[in-house]
Parts: C-alpha cells; structure tokens; sequence
C-alpha cells in the first residue's frame, strides 16, 4: 500500500478528502435504506405503492447521484494520478465495481418491477440483494478510515 502526504499537494489532498467523504455518505446511505427504508416499503398499502415507488426512484437520485458519481470519479482520479495508492485504490475500485453492477442488474430491474405495483417477492429480492451494496460500501467505508488512520501524517485510499 502507497501513501501520498496530504500537506504536500493540495490538489490530492482535496481528491483524497472528496473521496474519503463520498465514500462515508454512501456507506451511511446504504445502511438506513437497508434498515429502514427498503423494509418500510411493505407498509405503503398496495393502492398507494407505484406512487410511492417513483416519489422514491426522484428523490433517491437526487441524494445518491451525486456523491456516487464523485465517489467513482475520485476512484479513477486516484488510480491515474497516484500510482503510489493504485494498489488499495484498485481495491477500492473493484467494490465500487460490485456495488454498480449490483444497483444496475439487481436493485433498478426490482424498482422497476416494483414500480407497477407492489409485489412481496420481488420486495424481498430488493431487500436480500442489497446486502451486497451494503456489505461493499461498509468495506469500502473501512477501507478508507483504515487507511486514514493508519497513516497519521499521510493519506492512501
């Protein structure tokens, strides 16, 4: 694992906090819809679920576009302009890797199942396969903060 000294390059010490940061937001996102969110989604009544379904498909991708896309980019960034952190960055990168594939093959298909009407299978598909986005992000999330605090005066992710 490399390390790239935080006060020596403001550009990457920026990089590095956008990352970090990005990567901690999506962590605590994806346990409360874990634990809460997608579980409430059985106590919206069958009536009011597909309105209910797209409300939720907005608003969601207002909070997660952004830090996901800043997450992903910052990822890369990394990887091209710190080849002393590629090695923990392309670890890094490689859950990212799970966790888009799982949103694009597993999560959106059950929303947009879902979005026509309530179905407890395919609820409970959306429920059980998210595991592997919140098990990814949290790994990801420890991955940062391990690296963090095991640098001190340096930061690798």
């Amino acid at each position: 694992m490399g390390a790239v000294s935080v006060s020596s390059d403001p550009l990457m010490t920026g990089l590095l906090i956008a990352h970090g940061a990005s990567t901690l937001v999506m962590a605590g996102i994806i346990w409360f819809v874990q634990v809460v969110h997608y579980p409430l989604f059985a106590q919206a009544g069958p009536s009011a679920f597909p309105a209910y379904e797209h409300a939720h498909a907005a608003r969601t991708t207002w909070v997660v576009a952004p830090p996901m896309l800043i997450e992903l980019g910052t990822a890369v960034a990394l990887i091209a302009l710190a080849p002393s952190v590629a090695p923990t960055a392309v670890a890094g990168l490689a859950l990212l890797a799970i966790i888009w594939v799982s949103t694009f093959t597993l999560q959106v298909p059950c929303h947009a199942r879902l979005a026509r009407g309530f179905d407890p299978e395919v609820h409970r598909r959306l429920v059980s396969t998210n595991w592997i986005r919140t098990v990814a992000w949290t790994a990801r999330a420890a991955l940062v903060c391990w690296v963090s605090l095991a640098s001190r005066a340096t930061v690798a992710v």
